[in-house]
């Protein structure tokens, strides 16, 4: 233990060692009290600014860099790994300090930690807008952000599991165990789901391709809410609950049972997210049953953590913070039984890329980690700052406006997806299509997406006034803080032989044998890692290993050089966030986009990009349908082409000269994580300017603009044009000028990919879109 309040012994007369004198780290914990609120309100801030763009597409400002598909993964990373990571930081190191009676392993290591993490939260913002993402949700930062997230998690861990070896305590309260099932399973998800090819420095590709990718990404994406949203998060609640509660938690048996099933269960559940994709069935199946087994040990949980109040309900309607903990606990009860219920095949064909998804999702921020956050806040302040609360009226009104905030936008966030999944899947009595163009799902949603405005706004409102009560407190603090001083028996006198309590092991093997775990960090270490990376093994070895799991088709080749170029920019751009690429076996899908998608389209797309959301319509099978000369109007104005429309304008991409020089770089990293581009490793740059040249001579003879052969409009016209197109027969034999063989479709026609066919120039009419 370095640093101030290391170690010293108070000593009897005789010399003999008593009792160790320490104190605790309070100051790092106030600095992730204050990053943590500071940063959430930022993350609000931007939710709330993609929010209006949703409702009216003039709040992106026309410029690159305030798009809503560059903001969206800036919202989503802030709010998770900057307010709800500092928020579980700040508990963290109070609680545990307390709960071993020990000072933290290394003053260093925790001021490296707090400086660390609030340097990768800088690197995002300055990246995430500026176009520079793995394309993957919630791990969208470039490969040197991640492995500086690796190293300062490292540090967290050292630090943790170095303070729970040098503690004073014999046993490991429950919320210790979920705290380390949370810093060891994050580790092994960010490291694996990461794995990629640098072909820059702020440029790469995943290692994993198509379903492969999918089910790493969903494997990382729902445990990385599993990890880090939600058992820390429940680490948090075991120590906060019953102290702000004033009484023990309710039953230590419960609790075994929560923390074991969670762990074990909750890493199958992944690939529910990937329902009638071209996931193989087994896999998402598989994840599906392991999601509904979920909702005993999730509202287990709940339970325990609700009835910790048992006979002291009375205090809930005088103290504002344990409204905060019992709205809290209450919403990830609502989540943790929505989620299961999500699950189920049935229920997400309807739900899968709809605003259902984000309104459960923001249940569970809003609702969980915003109000136990806040309620945890107001419970340290006092005793961080060693003052009384400034007001307790105004964590009164937090609370109110924002549960009343929470409402109005789960309300209308829900009802927005319900009527979409239900207008996609219309029929009239014709047989045909009742909303057939998408953008007539998109303006019925305007008012829902108003009212989410408002509701948004009544949260972020509740955030101020939780800085400004926080503020107000903290210059009511002393001159100096004082620093208690505190005196326990080393470990060594502490771990006499326990007494046998029968009362609360009612004399049961497990029980005596989990209370021995707790004694032994290290090994409870282990246990867990083992429990999560056996259920991990079962799903991924049969992905990875069994061929039939992804058939190939041997129409199906790699991208152009500018194809590729063009994916990148949609990469840049975040069309991800808007558009899936994945076509699902059900009839009001192919009725729309065409031929559902197969497992083997996908084999050479690293990162996969079958998306999570439809804020416009499935690109999948986009390739051909309208002329280049449509694609360069939409890019300019999409309300030209269709009036209700809220997609953001991409007129830069006509000025934005190509750059070249990437492109060669980019063709070899692909290279070498297994893509087949044989000629076009050494030529990619002449292919890429033979094709643009092409398709820019397409569009001048449309009457279109001229000199585009060098502008980013043709890389990313090439691109869409593509898609679909190699599962099109003979079709893709025009795909690719001469020249290009091994580098996309057969050589043989001088069509630029997907162009429109000799004599069919004029422009299509409006489709449906963002």
């Amino acid at each position: 233990m370095t640093g101030p309040g290391a170690n010293a012994a108070a000593r009897s007369p005789g010399g003999a060692a008593l009792l160790d004198e320490f104190s605790y780290d309070d100051d790092v914990v106030r600095k992730f009290l204050f990053a943590s609120v500071a940063w959430g309100i930022v993350g609000m801030l931007v939710g709330l600014v993609i929010a209006l763009q949703m409702a009216d597409p003039r709040f992106n400002f026309g410029l690159p860099f305030t798009s809503f598909g560059r903001l969206r993964p800036l919202h989503t990373n802030a709010v998770i790994f900057a307010f709800a990571g500092n928020a579980f930081f700040t508990g963290c190191y109070y609680s545990t300090q307390r709960l071993v009676k020990a000072r933290m392993f290394s003053d260093a290591l925790s001021r490296i930690h707090f400086w660390g993490w609030q340097l990768i939260i800088v690197a995002a913002a300055l990246t995430l807008p500026f176009g520079y993402t793995q394309a993957k949700e919630y791990a969208e930062l470039e490969w040197p952000i991640d492995i500086a997230i690796a190293v300062v998690w490292v540090v967290f861990a050292v630090n943790f599991i170095g303070t729970l070896v040098k503690r004073r305590e014999r046993h490991l309260y429950v919320a210790l165990w979920f705290y380390l099932a949370s810093i060891v399973t994050v580790a092994l998800l960010h490291i694996f789901n990461n794995l990629s090819m640098p072909a820059g420095w702020l440029k790469s590709y995943s290692i994993y391709a198509g379903v492969q990718d999918a089910f790493m990404q969903w494997w990382y994406g729902h445990n990385a809410v599993a990890f880090f949203l939600t058992t820390p998060f429940l680490g948090l609640m075991y120590y906060f609950m019953p102290k702000a509660a004033e009484g023990p938690v309710f039953s230590y048996r419960l609790s075994i049972l929560h923390f074991w099933s969670l762990v074990f269960l909750y890493i199958w559940a992944g690939p529910h997210h990937l329902h009638y994709t071209a996931l193989p069935e087994w896999a998402s199946t598989v994840g599906m049953l392991f999601s509904v087994m979920l909702w005993a040990p999730s509202w287990g949980g709940m339970i325990n953590g609700l009835l910790t109040l048992r006979g002291g309900w009375a205090k809930v309607v005088d103290d504002p913070i344990l409204k905060f903990f019992v709205v809290g606990i209450t919403a990830y009860g609502m989540s943790t039984f929505e989620g299961p219920m999500l699950s189920i095949k049935s229920v997400n064909a309807l739900a899968h890329y709809t605003d259902w998804i984000i309104a459960h999702v923001h249940t569970g921020a809003l609702g969980w980690n915003g109000f136990l956050a806040a309620g945890m806040v107001y419970w340290l302040l006092p005793r961080l700052f060693q003052a009384p609360l400034y007001s307790k009226r105004l964590a009164e009104l937090h609370f109110w406006i924002a549960t009343f905030g929470i409402l109005l936008y789960v309300v209308a966030i829900y009802s927005a997806g319900v009527t979409q999944g239900l207008m996609w899947r219309a029929f009239d009595e014709t047989g045909r299509l009742s909303y057939p163009d998408f953008v007539e799902t998109v303006a019925r949603l305007v008012p829902m997406y108003w009212t989410r405005v408002l509701g948004g706004s009544l949260y972020l409102a509740g955030m101020l006034v939780f800085m400004y009560n926080i503020v107000m407190t903290w210059r009511r603090r002393p001159a100096v803080y004082e620093v208690p001083v505190v005196r326990a028996a080393p470990l060594a006198r502490a771990a006499a032989p326990e007494p046998e309590d029968g009362h609360r092991l009612g004399g049961v093997f497990p029980l005596r044998l989990h209370r021995t775990w707790e004694r032994m960090p290290v090994t409870f270490t282990v246990l867990v890692l083992v429990a999560v990376v056996v259920a991990s093994l079962f799903e991924v070895i049969p992905t990875f290993l069994i061929k039939s799991n992804v058939p190939t088709i041997a129409s199906v080749k790699p991208y152009t050089p500018l194809e590729l170029y063009g994916r990148d920019m949609y990469i840049r751009e975040g069309c991800f966030n808007c558009h899936s690429q994945m076509v699902r076996p059900l009839r009001y899908e192919t009725e729309r986009y065409g031929e559902y998608s197969k497992p083997g389209e996908s084999v050479y797309e690293h990162p996969f990009l079958w998306g999570s959301r439809r804020i416009g319509p499935d690109l999948a099978r986009e390739g051909g349908k309208y002329p280049n000369l449509w694609h360069v109007r939409h890019f300019a104005n999409p309300r030209e082409l269709a009036a209700k429309s809220i997609m953001p304008g991409y007129a830069q991409f006509a000025t934005n000269a190509i750059d070249w020089e990437v492109i060669p770089g980019r063709i070899r990293a692909m290279a070498m994580i297994g893509v087949p581009y044989g000629p076009a490793v050494t030529d990619a740059v002449p292919m890429a300017r033979r094709q643009a040249a092409l398709i820019a001579a397409d569009i001048e003879k449309a009457g279109g603009p001229g000199g585009l052969a060098d502008r980013e409009v043709v890389a990313i016209v090439a691109y869409l044009q593509r898609l679909g197109q190699d599962i099109r027969g003979t079709a893709a034999a025009a795909a690719t000028p001469a020249g290009a063989a091994g580098a996309g479709a057969p050589a043989g026609g001088a069509t630029p990919a997907g162009a429109t066919p000799a004599g069919a120039t004029t422009p299509a009419p409006a489709r449906g879109g963002r």
